[in-house]
């Protein structure tokens, strides 16, 4: 199996599980779950859900219990793209190729659909039927989800300092925290709640973590490169974004040459960490590859 193919092979099983997991269009409120299936099915890579997915295998967890889990990371990924793209915030009219969530339902909407996507995907995780060995796995997944999307070191905390650091100088700690927070926090979750599940001991938890690490921060800095390189239609999003509201960025920083060199760094230290597992870790390693080399 290729990369290509193992991605759109997981992705169409991540898509069945959403499909199944959120409230179809005709319940009531039907508005409200338009606009979640809106920008839920507005084709995304699904790499966060299939980085679940991945790990998971790597460790030898049956699909019942990897791709809940996964669908609910990427409802938590796309609530954190709903609310990005408001005014308030990054204010943009494209996202995934297709007007933002926003531009076709008001805010008022794209505001609670982001929330109940959010409140979803812990119900999703919550409700999770479990073997009655793997019931701490669960709680200790729930936790990571929870602790990924927060304040410390996570999703929101990440969104906060990138949002006051618009405009300023930003020293490259600062940077590297938003980076690793606002992007890389949600990713590292991803291996590890797979990891979890599968019973990693914390030689592997650690080894998996720097996976994710290393290779969240890589993707991120890429897409400080596809800001600045690519183009709207490619990208599925409004290009050159980042430097118009001077937003702090790698390129910004380091330049585009020595952003590429930190990112392949990068990825080849993601790949080092899963090759020391001693798990089938050929999927992990082609998605760090995929991350730095991709166009969009």
């Amino acid at each position: 199996m290729t990369l290509e193919e193992y991605l759109r092979d997981r992705g169409q099983e991540v898509d069945r599980w959403l499909d199944k997991l959120l409230p179809s269009e005709e319940t009531t409120p039907s508005e409200i779950h338009k606009a979640m299936r809106y920008s839920m099915f507005a084709g995304g890579k699904r790499l966060r859900p299939i980085l679940v997915v991945a790990a998971g295998e790597a460790f030898s967890v049956v699909p019942e219990l990897l791709y809940p889990i996964a669908s609910a990371i990427e409802m938590i990924h796309t609530y954190s793209l709903i609310h990005d793209d408001l005014p308030a915030m990054d204010n943009d009219d494209l996202r995934r190729g297709r007007p933002t969530c926003h531009k076709v339902f008001g805010e008022a909407m794209a505001i609670l659909a982001g929330d109940a996507l959010l409140t979803r995907a812990f119900e999703v995780v919550a409700k999770l039927s479990v073997p009655s060995d793997k019931q701490l796995n669960k709680i200790e997944i729930i936790t990571e989800i929870a602790s990924a999307a927060g304040t410390v070191n996570a999703l929101i905390g990440g969104q906060a300092v990138d949002i006051l650091s618009e405009g300023k100088p930003v020293s490259a700690e600062t940077l590297d925290y938003i980076h690793s927070a606002k992007t890389g926090a949600l990713i590292t979750a991803s291996v590890r709640v797979g990891a979890i599940m599968g019973g990693a001991n914390p030689d592997e938890l650690e080894l998996i973590t720097k996976y994710g690490n290393m290779a969240g921060l890589a993707f991120q800095i890429t897409d400080d490169l596809l800001d600045v390189l690519a183009t709207s239609e490619q990208l599925g999003k409004t290009a050159g974004k980042d430097a118009n509201v001077q937003k702090a960025t790698y390129v910004a920083l380091h330049g585009i040459e020595e952003s590429r060199k930190r990112a392949n760094e990068l990825a080849k230290s993601a790949i080092e960490a899963v090759q020391s597992l001693s798990k089938p870790s050929w999927a992990l390693e082609e998605i760090a590859k995929f991350f730095i080399e991709r166009a969009s």
